[in-house]
């Protein structure tokens, strides 16, 4: 098969779709600064004089579209094409990137809030879309590390984006040319993955019979185009999942993780002007730190977990403590940041690469329990787990914006630290005692028509019976 199959190709292009996604989400957490106010970067550019709670309302619309359409997005996925879905929801995200600055300066903040709600509602498919097109394509003995490559993308496009946003934003051009670099970069991706991406190893048109047969074997299918299309039409039993224990354990910690990590994401370049007084220029690289942590952490923590399992360990363990390093780690970390004089900038900024350094694990932990428990649902799975802790995504910036309206106030970011901690930790309680590893019974759909045939059997009998 070769070093380099056609798996590595759909995953490295996962990847790149991902580190793009995440430049399209990252840039607006560095640009609203200066579009607040543009002494921060560049006096000559024109900035709107937006206040807190104005930022962190441009902040949180991007989830408010976001929200909508994650459910219909991985259910679509599932039914039509995950990978013509993804090309062109971010092909629409990148458009509405680049014309983000020029509806701005005709429309003010009116005009961002649609475009950043547009967005959302194009780049919702992300996740799900990944989720099942690495279902198909990523055999379980290298589920740890493909997955986590794919979705350390997440990590890669934040530590690029938050320097290279600083820099544009200081540049001749301001901070439009953040929109114009990042929404150009989500066109041609989009463009290319249309082109050599697929939805399953049966449906590329260049693969190896020997790689398509590693793959099948290892998933335990033997797929045709025609078996692609059966799978589109399996029912999704909405019953099952939503009354699945392993589900909900899944639906909790994901929340969780979005309240803690978007509470970082969006915030932490506000906290490094606010509080450690560094510029925007700045920033954007001590910013990027804590997630440059958790890219390159994200690796090895990959391979001790397929390590792990090929020595015999259960997938639900491993999945556990992947997660609890995950999500304890960080809640410790951001604990302690309250005894931190504000002063020793040092310490503060080690913390915060703690606290998301180790979130790597999380990667290894609940993102890609959704494949373990339902192979077969796995996107529509996430798109349901997204959609909740997308929620969380949107609450959190505007509980900040009421915790913490003085961005100076160190006392005021204490109290934000201290939430984050308590729902890391309890989120992640919930999943290791509620959580599983195995595949679930009704990711077959014939042991669900199964269980629903008796049932009604049995309920004619009681009826009968009365």
């Amino acid at each position: 098969m070769g070093i380099f199959g056609v798996r590595h190709l759909q995953v490295l292009l996962l990847f790149l779709g991902v580190t793009i996604g995440y430049c399209l989400r990252i840039g607006m957490s560095m640009a609203v600064v200066p579009m607040a106010n543009s002494s921060s970067a560049n006096e000559n550019i024109e900035d709107f004089g937006w206040n807190k709670q104005q930022k962190d309302l441009v902040l949180s619309s991007f989830f408010w579209g976001y929200a909508i359409t994650q459910m219909p997005s991985g259910y679509i996925a599932g039914i039509w094409s995950a990978q013509k879905l993804l090309s062109i929801g971010m092909l629409i995200c990148g458009v509405l990137n680049v014309v983000t600055p020029i509806a701005a300066s005709q429309w003010d903040l009116p005009a961002v809030l649609v475009c950043r709600v547009g967005m959302g509602l194009t780049q919702a498919c992300l996740m799900p879309c990944a989720h099942t097109l690495l279902s198909k394509w990523a055999p379980p003995s290298e589920r740890a590390r493909l997955g986590t490559f794919a979705y350390a993308g997440a990590q890669f496009g934040t530590v690029i984006a938050m320097p290279i946003s600083g820099f544009l934003a200081a540049s001749r051009v301001g901070w439009p040319s953040i929109f114009y670099v990042f929404g150009a970069l989500a066109i041609v991706w989009s463009t290319v993955f249309l082109l050599f991406g697929a939805d399953s190893p049966s449906s590329h048109s260049s693969i190896s019979q020997e790689e398509k047969e590693y793959i099948e074997d290892s998933l335990r299918t033997k797929e045709t185009k025609a078996d692609d299309e059966i799978q589109q039409n399996l029912r999704v039993p909405w019953k099952e999942i939503f009354t699945s224990v392993p589900m909900w354990a899944l639906i909790i910690v994901h929340v969780g993780q979005n309240w803690g990590y978007w509470t970082l994401l969006t915030e932490i370049p506000s906290y490094m002007t606010g509080v450690l007084n560094f510029k925007i220029d700045k920033s954007g690289w001590i910013s990027a730190l804590p997630y440059l942590a958790m890219w390159l952490l994200s690796f090895p923590v990959s391979w001790l977990s397929d390590f792990a399992l090929e020595k015999g360990m259960p997938r639900g363990i491993v999945r556990k403590i992947s997660n609890t390093v995950a999500h304890w780690g960080p809640a410790i970390a951001l604990a302690c940041m309250s005894v931190i004089p504000t002063d020793n900038y040092i310490w503060a900024v080690l913390l915060l690469i703690i606290s998301v350094g180790l979130n790597a694990g999380s990667l290894c932990g609940f993102q890609i329990n959704h494949i373990d428990l339902s192979p077969n649902f796995a996107g529509t799975m996430m798109s349901i787990t997204n959609f909740m802790a997308t929620i969380a995504s949107i609450i959190a910036p505007l509980i900040v914006s009421v915790i913490a309206p003085d961005e100076s106030n160190a006392d005021q970011w204490n109290i934000v630290f201290y939430v984050s901690a308590a729902i890391y930790f309890l989120g992640n309680l919930v999943f290791v005692i509620c959580g599983k590893g195995e595949v679930q019974w009704w990711n077959d759909p014939e042991a669900v028509e199964t269980r629903r045939r008796q049932g009604r059997r049995e309920d004619v009998e009681n009826e009968t019976q009365t």
